[in-house]
């Protein structure tokens, strides 16, 4: 069963209880959603059960505003002055360290709890469970072309990615689908046509969720620390949402994307920069106005692109 964000949130928030991370037996507050998630076996002992939560939780808990940081490993008492005995006495440490009232903090580490389980999802994670090392290749520049205007809309995918990993033979891609009609349901696999014009073989593609495809392109030759090399693709598909974003499983450098609006482009046209991916097909997260030149062309700039954030460009359809 894919693992889902409310059943994660909902065993996080089991695991903040009492002592949090420090509770004795450990395991009795770690649900099968946090195991998978973490890569806890079954027969871990506290000490290694500790360490892996540290290992996927603190890190992502990191990446949040400065509030929901303090206040979600204030709330696991993974931040040292806040090992506090019970939660409540965290939450206090929290609201005098943040100064508001406990009622806020709580709201805050509810927040905080809701991001954390979203990148705990959208991270790769190895075959046990654990997040997979970031040393095996990045993306140095990514250019993205997203068409618009055809009867189909159509993505050419330019990207140079460097192995910092030895031999690295496969390249782990995926693509989140979703269409623009109204019909429900689940997308199928079938929903994204993938060419590949240059740089290795697709191997494998399957559903990775009800709308994330996942790719597996195999390099024509394992590719050296340090190399670098070059693909190109083109997809094709609909979109459900109207927005375009990158969510990007290793590390980006650059982004370079550049947008073909129809004729009578949309009425407003926002940049999406380092936001939450749930948060990119919600109107009301905002940003910064983006405005179509002559041809109906937007061009967005992105730097160092972090994993399990999105970046991109969401319209508001006419009508």
């Amino acid at each position: 069963m894919e693992p889902n964000a409310a059943d994660l949130v909902a065993e996080l928030k089991v695991l903040r209880k009492g002592r949090g991370v420090f509770t004795t037996p450990l395991g009795i507050r770690v649900g099968p959603v946090l195991r998978e998630v973490c890569g806890i076996p079954d027969h871990a002992e506290n000490v290694e059960i500790r360490d892996r939560l540290a290992h996927v939780l603190e890190p992502l808990a990191k990446t949040l505003p400065d509030d929901l940081r303090i206040a979600v490993l204030a709330a696991f008492a993974m931040h040292e002055p806040a090992r506090k005995p019970f939660y409540q006495e965290r939450v206090h440490w929290a609201a005098r360290e943040l100064d508001r009232d406990d009622r806020t903090i709580r709201r805050r580490i509810d927040e905080g709890i809701q991001h954390v389980a979203q990148l705990a999802l959208a991270a790769p994670r190895e075959g046990g469970g654990r997040p997979a090392p970031d040393g095996s290749w990045h993306t140095e520049l990514l250019r993205v072309f997203l068409a618009l205007d055809q009867d189909r809309p159509e993505v050419f995918e330019f990207r140079r990615i460097v192995a910092d990993a030895d031999e690295v033979a496969e390249l782990d891609l995926a693509l989140t689908l979703t269409t623009t009609s109204a019909t429900s349901g689940p997308v199928r696999e079938s929903d994204l046509e993938v060419d590949v014009f240059h740089g290795g073989t697709l191997v494998r593609r399957a559903m990775e969720s009800n709308d994330r495809v996942g790719l597996a392109l195999q390099l024509a030759d394992p590719l050296p620390r340090g190399k670098t090399h070059d693909l190109a693709l083109r997809f094709r598909a609909e979109f459900r949402h109207p927005h375009y974003v990158c969510v990007p499983r290793h590390p980006v450098d650059r982004f370079d994307l550049h947008v073909r609006f129809p004729a009578a482009p949309p009425p407003e046209i926002v940049r999406l920069d380092r936001v939450f991916q749930d948060d990119a097909r919600d109107p009301g997260a905002r940003g910064d106005v983006v405005h179509p030149d002559g041809s109906g062309e937007a061009h967005l700039l992105f730097e160092h692109l972090a994993p399990g954030f999105a970046y991109g460009i969401r319209w508001c359809p006419a009508g």
